[in-house]
Order: structure tokens, then C-alpha cells, then sequence
């Protein structure tokens, strides 16, 4: 499994932009500090308050509107399934597009900053590509 930690100024306004975008609240690693996100059987997001971040780490703590340190890259079905989950982020509070579009024929992604500014980068790939690579699918066109 995959948990990915995510420091976020407001809980509550973070777990209804996460819940709106798809993502579900698991109740039992949830409290006032953390909110467990799932978003599939093996990826979920732990959103924790910047106090309870600062406890897991040293690190100072960047400010994700203003610098990136991860591009979070999850798949999806379909062109219109990464329009969908987009939209939804802007509909929720969220930014869309921070990063270029691509649209390379078998492969098509786009992006979008949840309200603290951490980069979700929605993309299909075509089963071809997927089976054989980009390079062989692009090289065939």
C-alpha cells in the first residue's frame, strides 16, 4: 500500500475538497489532527494538520502554493474520467491545470493544486501504450 502524507492548513475544508473529488473518509485512522482519504484498495492520503506534520519530521515544511516538491500522478480510465476529476477539483475549491495539458494521442493528462496547492496530475494511457510503451505507440504513428 501507499500512503501519502500531506500537511494541509485546514482539515475540514481539505477532507470536503478530498470527499468531492472521489476520495472517501476512513473514520478509523481519522481524528482532529489526521484524516485518512482512500482512494483505492492500495493508495490512501493522509491529510494531517501542519502542527501534526511537524511531529513525523524536521524538515521545514514548504509551502505548496508557492514551491512543489511532488507531482502526484494517479491514473484514470478514460479522457473524460481525468476531464471529470478536474472539474470536480475546481468545483471543490481547487485549481485547475498549474501544469501543461498533454494530449499525445495515446496518452492524455491533465492537472490540478487541492486548496493548500498540492499538484494532482490525472492521466490516461492507452492499453496499447500501456502493454507495449509510449515510445512503440508514438514511433507507430
Amino acid at each position: 500500500m501507499i500512503f501519502v502524507n500531506l500537511p494541509v492548513a485546514d482539515l475540514r475544508r481539505s477532507v470536503e475538497f478530498y470527499e468531492a473529488i472521489g476520495f472517501s473518509l476512513d473514520p478509523r485512522f481519522s481524528n482532529d489532527q489526521a484524516a485518512s482519504m482512500v482512494l483505492s484498495d492500495t493508495i490512501c492520503v493522509m491529510l494531517l494538520t501542519h502542527e501534526f506534520w511537524a511531529t513525523f519530521t524536521d524538515r521545514r515544511r514548504v509551502d505548496p502554493a508557492q514551491e512543489a516538491q511532488v507531482l502526484l500522478c494517479i491514473s484514470r480510465e478514460d479522457r473524460a474520467a481525468v476531464d471529470a476529476i478536474t472539474e470536480a477539483a475546481v468545483s471543490a475549491g481547487g485549481m485547475a491545470d498549474p501544469c501543461p495539458a498533454q494530449d499525445h494521442g495515446f496518452m492524455y493528462g491533465r492537472s490540478f493544486a487541492d486548496p493548500d496547492g498540492h499538484i494532482w496530475e490525472p492521466m490516461w494511457m492507452s492499453a496499447e501504450a500501456v502493454e507495449n510503451g509510449p515510445a512503440e505507440v508514438s514511433n507507430a504513428g
